[in-house]
């Protein structure tokens, strides 16, 4: 079987799981092994599933190179725990699988996780503004209007509107947008560019929209240094002052902010193990636990750039400003940390690279039940983070530009045609939920009916198309819509009503008619010469 990207979607941490199995009993050489005088057939080594499953992980678009020996050590943990895997007694619900010469099996069917069936989020309605209110102080009926010299294009336009060829318009005015109605256009726009970055048909799966603080997107993208780190109001929501001065210590490293501080042999290392202890204490994540299927989602689109950094933008707005404010600190570390030569080792084994991945990814990714692809899925998240922080933990600024472009849009004073509710120009935008099949059919069954109704009376009375090509319509209509049409002509006499039988008039009488009958040549003597 071939791996492929598994993309964006509901369940996809269970839908790579399922498909690491597949790979994995699909890849792995069994043969036979002696063990204590015994034979076993179609087994393996446990250092073999080792090699074979790290080989797999590292050349899978899922995973990647930074999945590390040790980690693949963890899965197989799994395996042995889930019945993945036994050992050649059928043992198997512990945890205790070693990188050693234990032999192991597969069972003869391995289990499948199940899609988990989740409650479907409704959706929630966001409340905007009467743009139909006018402004306070004005009257529609008072309006200023500057004298004009009427001429003949004029009045056949205010002509053409007496006579009903043009609708009507009114000037409406809008009244200013509260802070609220502002949060509110900011929520649903954020959410509808996210769900067309992701492809998908809906959210739902993903994310609870509910659980979208609109205040927090708008702080976000707005409450910034010069930097682009967030400012906090509650100071008592940021970092302690020793651990800022710590991980600014190692981020400028050898040029520390504090020069009173000591200089020993193994100075750097005890202040990175403070930073590690102080982040691996914490109860939540960074990317917070309600967002987890939505971040891993995101993984799904590393392999189209734009897209991912995009998405990743995106999803990093939904955050509280003090999850994004440790974010973005602690990715900026990070990144620093793996490209400072000037900084020594911080670990004799692994390299500062993985060491940074391995130190923090589960503080920055996890999900509240906690899972089997938890610390690769992170360890994937946490290395695109810090190859490109300085872009995704940046606002988007087509986003932003799109958002306040209507509303100023939305503000302005416009012009309202008769029988418009709302403007065409920039549609309200909103997200799709799920809904069930007979909502379905029956607003197929209702909502279609409108328009195509509208669509037959528009035929019926145009002027302008004549006789011949309304009935040859009219007849396609009918052949293609019968409900429809019989609703708007019931009997052949409603039908026959649009084609009025013009009164027959007799042929004018003819000049030639007036004369005498043609009257027949009679022969007569020829008188001969």
């Amino acid at each position: 079987m071939e791996p492929g990207l598994v993309g964006p979607g509901p369940y996809r941490a269970t839908r790579l799981w399922n498909e690491i199995i597949e790979l994995f009993r699909t890849g792995m050489p069994l043969r036979k092994h002696r063990c204590r005088f015994k034979s076993y057939e179609r087994c393996f080594k446990a250092s073999e599933a080792v090699d074979c499953l790290h080989e797999l992980l590292g050349s899978n678009q899922n995973f990647g190179p930074e999945v590390t020996r040790n980690q693949t050590v963890k899965l197989l943990k799994k395996f042995l725990k889930n019945h993945v895997i036994e050992d050649i007694k059928g043992r198997w619900g512990k945890e205790d699988f070693q990188d050693d010469g234990h032999l192991y099996r597969f069972p003869p069917s391995s289990p499948l996780k199940p899609y988990p069936k989740k409650p479907s989020f409704g959706k929630e309605v966001i409340k905007f503004p009467n743009w139909n209110d006018t402004k306070a102080g004005t009257s529609e009926e008072h309006i200023p209007v500057k004298s004009v010299t009427m001429n003949s294009e004029m009045w056949y336009k205010r002509h053409s509107i007496a006579i009903g060829e043009v609708p009507a318009c009114k000037l409406v005015f809008r009244r200013e947008l509260s802070q609220e109605n502002i949060e509110e256009i900011w929520k649903s726009m954020t959410l509808s560019r996210l769900q067309k970055v992701l492809g998908l048909d809906s959210l739902d799966e993903v994310i609870d929209t509910k659980l979208v603080n609109s205040k927090h997107i708008v702080q976000n993208a707005y409450s910034v240094n010069k930097q682009g780190i967030v400012t906090l109001e509650d100071k008592s929501k940021d970092l302690p002052h020793w651990i800022l001065s710590a991980m600014k210590c190692l981020a400028n490293w050898p040029i520390c902010s504090d020069a009173k501080q000591p200089t020993y042999s193994g100075f750097e290392r005890d202040v990175f193990k403070t930073i590690v202890d102080y982040f691996g204490q914490m109860k939540e994540p960074l990317l917070t636990f309600n967002f987890f299927d939505i971040f891993v989602s995101v993984l799904g689109l590393l392999q189209k750039h734009s897209k991912a950094i995009e998405a990743l933008q995106i999803s990093c707005l939904l955050l509280p400003p003090e999850n994004r404010r440790k974010l973005q600190l602690l990715v900026r570390m990070m990144a620093r940390i793996s490209f400072n030569k000037d900084l020594p080792p911080l670990s004799e084994s692994v390299r500062t690279r993985t060491l940074m991945i391995q130190a923090f990814s589960r503080c920055i990714l996890c999900s509240k039940d906690e899972m089997d692809l938890d610390e690769l899925l992170a360890t994937k998240l946490v290395s695109f983070l810090m190859d490109h922080y300085q872009e995704i933990l940046n606002v988007p600024s087509s986003l932003k530009s799109s958002i306040e472009e209507h509303l100023v849009h939305v503000q302005r004073v416009q012009i309202k045609y008769a029988g418009a509710d709302t403007d065409a120009t920039f549609p309200t935008p909103s997200f799709c939920h799920q809904i069930s099949t007979d909502e379905f059919e029956y607003q197929r069954a209702s909502g279609s009916q409108e328009p195509l109704a509208a669509l037959l009376e528009e035929i019926a009375m145009n002027k302008e198309i004549s006789v011949k090509d309304k009935k040859k319509k009219l007849k396609q209509f009918q052949k293609s819509y019968p409900e429809v049409y019989k609703v708007r002509f019931p009997t052949p006499e409603t039908e026959a009503m649009l084609f009025p039988e013009k009164s027959k008039q007799k042929p004018p009488i003819l000049m030639w008619a007036l004369k005498k009958p043609f009257q027949p040549f009679h022969r007569t003597r020829s008188f001969r010469m």
